[in-house]
């Protein structure tokens, strides 16, 4: 042993057994016996033969493990990987009202009240609120009437806010005012602009109710008020109605041009009567309609108290006024196996693309993926799409078939 020969003890520890080794003679290493040679390494008698770990280019060190646990404290773990997805537990008020928008989808209006029904004895507050407006929702479409009132008591002594207004209801479906198209007046009031005219008389055709926004005009004649006349006037006899918005605008640029005793843009003067008119300013259409006479010489129009309106709502601002420049896209009543064949050509000709649901009562779920597939093409083209004041259940179905994905939905306020 190599250690005895040098009079030292070998480290304490626990001796490997090993293969007995060969004598060899002393011819072979040619030196005495027990002294190594001079000229030759001394080697244990017990070492392996062969390459050492060291002498192994591609070798790397192995930490050992006997002495010290493996430090996992400069380990990074991602929270992704490319190869598995965790999966997120699902929300249960979520998981409920899918349910309830497929069911109502499918006409199971029985099925929907139950779960429902239970859904707002478990969820009295918080985000449980959207299952709450979802029953309102079906009592009204049903004309449910008791129920409804009777789940609102329920709704303000657990949320602490009035519940939503009942509407009538007749033969089972919600009862619809005249849904109003909105449309901006593009261009000047001019006698030239033959574009802008023109997409009001459409409009009009198309709508019962057409809100005319007249804010953005910056300009007028009396030839462009002529013509605005006599669209007003052709409405009236179709029996059919322009709400004229931003009117203050308008006046503010009549007042430029009706000057008494200069007998000039008459039909400008003639605006002017018709605003104070539908506004019923008595004393100011009477002011005006003294100098009209003085310097037309000829009678001015008669005051007609039954055409009196409510004021108009003020014009749309700024910020949203772009969301509802065009003329919306109606859809109504209950929709079934729908393809919306003309949503394209609707779509392709306004931006932002307005799709107006407030006289929706119902839609299946068929309809609702043929919606969702148009649309996909509509906003690769790079266009926003609003859909505008469904009912809580029908919003519910478009949350599920992924058209919140595409558009955005602006619900009614209660």
């Amino acid at each position: 042993m190599v250690f005895s020969f040098f009079k030292k003890q070998p480290p304490e520890k626990k001796m490997v057994a090993r293969p007995a080794a060969s004598p060899r003679s002393m011819d072979d290493k040619g030196g005495t016996p027990g002294v190594p040679p001079e000229d030759k390494p001394r080697v244990s008698a017990a070492a392996p033969v062969g390459l050492a770990r060291a002498d192994v280019p591609f070798a790397t060190p192995v930490a050992r493990t006997d002495t010290q646990p493996l430090d996992l404290s400069e380990f990074l773990f991602s929270e992704t990987a490319p190869d598995f997805q965790v999966e997120a537990e699902v929300d249960p008020i979520d998981a409920e009202a899918e349910e309830a928008a497929m069911l109502y989808a499918n006409g199971q209006d029985g099925a929907v009240r139950l779960l429902l029904e239970n859904a707002t004895r478990a969820y009295r507050s918080g985000p449980g609120e959207r299952l709450w407006l979802m029953l309102f929702d079906l009592f009204r479409l049903t004309g449910q009437k008791a129920a409804f009132e009777a789940l609102g008591l329920e709704y303000a002594e657990s949320f602490e806010k009035s519940p939503p207004g009942w509407r009538e209801a007749v033969g089972g479906a919600q009862v619809q005012a005249k849904v109003p198209g909105t449309v901006f007046f593009k261009g000047d009031l001019t006698g030239d602009n033959d574009a802008g005219f023109e997409a009001v008389r459409q409009a009009v055709e198309r709508n019962p109710l057409l809100r005319l926004d007249l804010s953005r005009v910056r300009k007028l004649d009396a030839a462009g008020c002529e013509r605005l006349l006599a669209l007003m006037q052709q409405a009236r006899r179709g029996r059919r109605e322009i709400e004229l918005l931003g009117r203050d605008y308008i006046t503010a640029l009549l007042d430029n041009r009706v000057v008494p005793g200069r007998p000039e843009d008459r039909a400008c003067w003639l605006l002017k009567l018709e605003f104070c008119q539908l506004r019923g300013q008595l004393d100011t259409f009477e002011d005006v309609a003294i100098n009209y006479a003085v310097t037309f010489e000829i009678s001015p129009p008669s005051w007609e108290a039954g055409r009196v309106t409510e004021p108009g709502p003020e014009p749309l601002v700024a910020a949203v006024a772009d969301a509802w420049a065009p003329e919306a896209y109606v859809v109504k009543g209950d929709v079934k196996a729908s393809r919306f064949g003309d949503l394209l050509a609707y779509a392709a000709a306004n931006d932002p693309v307005l799709i107006d649901c407030s006289a929706v009562t119902r839609m299946d779920f068929l309809s609702a993926g043929a919606l969702l597939n148009l649309l996909t093409t509509v906003k690769r083209q790079g266009r926003q799409v609003i859909f505008r004041h469904p009912n809580y259940l029908l919003a519910e179905l478009f949350r599920v078939v992924g058209l919140k994905a595409v558009a955005e939905v602006v619900l009614a306020r209660n």
